[in-house]
């Protein structure tokens, strides 16, 4: 669905947000601390899940204190829709995993679909081990396919975007997580 630029910005005026730009960098702090804690003296490679991995990826990659290698994948069930299909793997990471720890960065975990198949396809090369890091989770009143081993904030069960999210392929960039006002 092509929006018009007036559609979008009233998307965004109605929008509620849910954690403003302090709460997100709050959050994303807490998570660096903890990796930190958890990934001292190793050398992981650090995963990217595009498109939307991409900004929490960056505010996060400046705050480790370890030695990594970064890399991107890029696996998509939306393709700029607002609901999940089959996956598509549209990229795979050059670094070889095997015998490596292996720690993922994506934007949100809402059903673990594609987590779940993105941790798969990674197990299968062999790692020592592939741990998962999202700056949202949203809260679905019910389990998701996977658990993400680090989490950011929860966000309701809304269409949220910004901080890598996006609606419509738009508003990633912001720094604040907002949810559309009506989910029609």
């Amino acid at each position: 669905m092509r929006e018009s630029a007036a559609t979008l910005e009233q998307v965004l005026a109605d929008s509620d947000c849910l954690h403003d730009e302090a709460a997100v960098r709050a959050a994303v702090r807490r998570l660096a601390a903890a990796i930190n804690r958890d990934y001292q003296g190793r050398r992981p490679v650090v995963l990217v899940v595009m498109n939307g991995g991409l900004v929490p990826a960056g505010w996060l990659l400046p705050e480790f204190r370890f030695l990594c290698e970064v890399d991107y994948l890029h696996a998509t069930r939306y393709r700029g829709r607002t609901i999940g299909e089959e996956l598509h793997w549209l990229a795979e990471p050059r670094k070889p995993l095997r015998d490596r720890d292996v720690l993922l960065i994506d934007d949100i975990l809402d059903e673990g679909i594609t987590l779940r198949e993105i941790v798969r396809w990674c197990r299968q090369q062999g790692p020592r081990s592939v741990r998962s890091v999202v700056l949202a989770k949203k809260l679905l009143g019910r389990d998701a396919a996977i658990e993400a081993d680090y989490v950011g904030l929860e966000v309701e069960n809304r269409y949220v975007f910004g901080c890598g999210m996006d609606y419509h392929e738009y508003f990633r960039n912001l720094a604040a997580i907002h949810a559309v006002k009506n989910d029609n």
